[in-house]
């Protein structure tokens, strides 16, 4: 079977425009191109009253309208669209045929040409030369204004690209989002630093991870489902503040905010706490708003969100009682909080210990309610095995998390830092662990040996770039800020 015979009717036909350019002599996937300017950098400049004289412009052909011996196109590169004018007088007979009978929307060209404006205003190029740089074989979406079908656009993405010129915005809003959260972190004297993405032991979050086996080595690894133990090994080795912008991975749920490949962002800062590392957080909404936006005001949805600091900070007590009437440190037991619960009917699944519950009854009544930027404060030490407890109540962590709009973009800690706290906290885990708990941490004895030498007070940091993806774009699924998401089959 040859390659013509996998092709559609459409396909093929376009397939014999490329074998017939080859036969005139014409190769329609030549090397190399001559390109002069960017559409985006022609416009500017001829708007701008410079003389450009003679251009040669490259990109897709994505519109055409043509009568008799005239034609109009628009080509478009990264940057823009401009127009094109061909005319069979400018052009020769010949060669303006073999344009009309062999050329495609889709296509990719080189026209070089002269400048003007038409009646309308619209700048154009009058075409002296056009060439073929790739022939499209498959033809543009129909409505080239319009790929709106879900699951084409996430399962073939550069169709989504192609003719979504919004979705690109996106895209290009992402980088600009995560060039400005590292410039941030880079002039604060925070290192960029790379941590294994496969672990002989996950760790990090309370999260389910994905399980390898290395043939050489004769052993399971991990992927990474957080890097915060690695990176805080390095401040125990002296450096002062590290992050790491990396790709993490949990054997988890799929849905609007989750998919099991992500990309976080984590920093520590030494000798630093909760109160700075919500100053960096404040900072980094600002520089990714400005970044993404041009604005600290911004839409999410129906809600209108000010990111001006500083941001809001609130108890999770007091929200808790605030929407439920449920005062956690009355009820502060596992079998008291769950019989409030069933007491009071709220739709709250059933949890292995005192800390999931209350972090079940934030999520499902107080979370949705944070709209405005809110620190959440004061979270329960047997769901946060890496943070320090409060030296006046043992029952909670020095841990916030950053809620914006309803959703939550960060989890910071003053870091738990004294070797024989965090051994009993493994241990803790352990048993939850046999106790049916898929999510608990698993015992870390090199991180323990890590604590003995020291790890200077400490302030830490993860913040979801997806999520922040979403919220600085105006966008409600992570698969339209992830450019290729896992899906099921």
């Amino acid at each position: 079977m040859e390659f013509i015979d996998t092709l559609d009717t459409l396909e093929r036909e376009r397939f014999l425009k490329a074998l017939r350019l080859r036969e005139r002599g014409v190769e329609p996937y030549p090397p190399r191109v001559t390109r002069t300017h960017t559409i985006a950098e022609t416009r500017e400049q001829f708007e701008q009253g410079k003389d450009l004289g003679a251009v040669t412009l490259v990109g897709r052909m994505t519109a055409n309208r043509w009568t008799g011996k005239i034609t109009f196109a628009d080509i478009r590169d990264g940057t823009g669209r401009i127009q094109l004018f061909l005319r069979q007088d400018n052009l020769g007979a010949e060669t303006y045929k073999d344009f009309l009978k062999d050329f495609d929307l889709g296509d990719f060209v080189q026209a070089s040409g002269t400048l003007f404006k038409t009646k309308t205003g619209e700048i154009t190029v009058q075409v002296a030369e056009i060439i073929m740089l790739a022939k499209a074989v498959a033809p543009m979406p129909e409505k080239f204004h319009g790929l709106t079908d879900k699951e084409t656009r996430y399962r073939q993405r550069y169709l989504d690209l192609m003719v979504n010129e919004e979705v690109r915005e996106v895209f290009r809003a992402r980088q600009r989002i995560l060039t400005a959260m590292r410039a941030y972190l880079d002039r604060s004297g925070f290192i960029e630093v790379e941590t294994p993405a496969l672990q002989p032991l996950y760790g990090g979050a309370l999260a389910k991870p994905f399980t390898t086996y290395h043939n050489e080595l004769k052993r399971d690894l991990y992927l990474r489902i957080a890097d915060e133990l690695y990176l805080k090994r390095l401040l125990v080795g002296m450096f002062e503040r590290v992050y790491e912008i990396s790709k993490d991975f949990r054997n988890e749920g799929v849905d609007a905010t989750h998919l099991p490949e992500f990309t976080m962002m984590e920093c520590y800062q030494a000798f630093g706490d909760l109160s700075d590392m919500m100053k960096v957080v404040e900072d980094i909404f600002v520089e990714c708003a400005l970044a993404a936006q041009g604005a600290l005001q911004i839409t999410y949805g129906e809600h209108q969100v000010d990111l001006t600091p500083p941001f809001a900070r609130v108890a999770m007590r007091d929200a808790i009682l605030e929407k439920t009437e449920i005062d956690i440190y009355v009820d502060d037991t596992f079998d008291a909080l769950n019989a409030r619960i069933e007491e009071k009917h709220l739709r709250v699944e059933p949890q292995l210990s005192w800390g999931k519950l209350v972090e079940k009854l934030f999520g499902a009544y107080v979370e949705p309610t944070l709209i405005a930027p809110t620190f959440v404060i004061d979270f329960p030490t047997d769901i946060s095995p890496f943070a320090k407890k409060k030296p006046d109540d043992p029952r909670v962590t020095e841990r916030f998390e950053i809620y914006v709009a309803g959703a939550e973009y960060g989890n910071a800690f003053t870091e738990l830092n004294d070797p024989a706290d965090q051994w009993e906290r493994f241990m803790e885990q352990q048993g939850n662990r046999a106790r049916g708990d898929a999510e608990a941490q698993q015992m870390d004895d090199d991180y323990v040996q890590a604590l003995k030498h020291g790890l200077p007070p400490t302030g830490g940091l993860g913040m979801g770039v997806d999520r922040l993806a979403m919220l600085l774009t105006n966008q409600h699924s992570i698969r339209d800020v992830v450019l290729y998401p896992q899906l099921r089959n």
